[in-house]
């Protein structure tokens, strides 16, 4: 049987390790004491590897000799090395698609849990602050404009879901989309000053690293409200909490962090903000439909037969 090694933590779906212990021989890498031994030891028979958002470096990936295949579980690969995998005849892929609704419905929720105060409101029941006499008045949604970063699948989606809403939506990106109804704003700044919610969808990796500074976060402003369901990076996280504390920025809604699963304490503590644990693809249906883009990869690349869902070109 073919071999593969395993590179994550618990991010995938538990429904994935037998379903690939079925056909292939699992290495289980994050359960491993003494790693450097361990990988000497499998190194030369591994050709198939699986990961998460905890990525594969260029170093890792070059312990393994004959390596042909990285399966990435998410549709976010900022996190492995491509270029290296790419020069090295490596082949990787990721789960797109099937994920895309996921998301789009928790960026909703968080921007409506947000602006309602919803979990500021369970809290003040079960701490039983109602007693005292009512919560305080919050802002609805209908109505308002929201910026979208990243009109991607799931950009258009939250864009989609928003016009159900009676949102105005706008959006950023490297480029314009022509094809879309929405009006492209080709600086965030504007893009932020010009919205009463931001939304970010992009890509992360170092093209997007703390695209949202400061200055952004001025720019949405006081009664703004940010929500992040693509990567931690694409916030400067300090500069956020600095924005929230001070009142210059209304609010925030975060399913993704910098430096996961570590969050700035001070965001605990806050009414304005609402927290996830980076759940925005986790549903039992979602991750296992991203489950068996891993093992249709697998199965397809050691067949001869092409990709699914490839991210690079790869000339042997």
């Amino acid at each position: 049987m073919i071999e593969l090694v395993m590179v994550y933590r618990q991010f995938q779906h538990p429904s994935l390790l037998p379903a690939l212990q079925e056909k292939y021989v699992v290495h289980r890498l994050w359960e491993v004491a003494n790693k450097e031994q361990f990988i000497a030891s499998i190194s030369p028979n591994v050709r198939g590897m699986v990961t998460d958002h905890l990525g594969v470096s260029a170093d890792l990936m070059g312990q393994f000799p004959n390596l042909e295949i990285i399966t990435n579980f998410g549709v976010g690969y900022d996190s492995v090395d491509v270029k290296s995998a790419t020069k090295n005849g490596i082949w990787v892929t990721n789960t797109p698609g099937v994920l895309t609704d996921d998301v789009a419905d928790l960026a909703i929720l968080l921007l409506l849990a947000t602006a309602r105060g919803l979990c500021e409101g369970d809290r003040f029941i079960r701490n039983g602050q109602w007693h005292d006499g009512p919560m305080r008045f919050t802002e609805n949604i209908k109505g308002k404009r929201i910026g979208i970063l990243g009109l991607g699948r799931i950009g258009q989606a939250i864009a989609h879901r928003a016009g159900a809403f009676g949102l105005s939506v706008s959006y950023h990106g490297p480029r314009e989309k022509p094809e879309q109804p929405y009006p492209f704003v080709p600086n965030l700044v504007e893009l932020a000053e010009a919205s009463d919610f931001l939304v970010a969808s992009c890509p992360g990796g170092s093209e997007t690293r703390h695209l949202i500074n400061q200055e952004v976060m001025l720019a949405l402003g006081s009664e703004g409200i940010l929500i992040n369901v693509a990567r931690g990076s694409v916030v400067d996280e300090p500069a956020l909490v600095e924005a929230l504390k001070q009142g210059r920025l209304g609010g925030a809604g975060l399913d993704v962090f910098e430096n996961e699963p570590n969050v700035p304490e001070a965001l605990l503590s806050m009414e304005n903000v609402v927290l996830q644990p980076h759940q925005g693809s986790a549903t039992n249906q979602t991750r296992i439909a991203m489950g068996q883009i891993i093992i249709d990869n697998l199965d397809a690349h050691f067949s001869g037969k092409p990709l699914l869902t490839p991210v690079n070109s790869v000339t042997k």
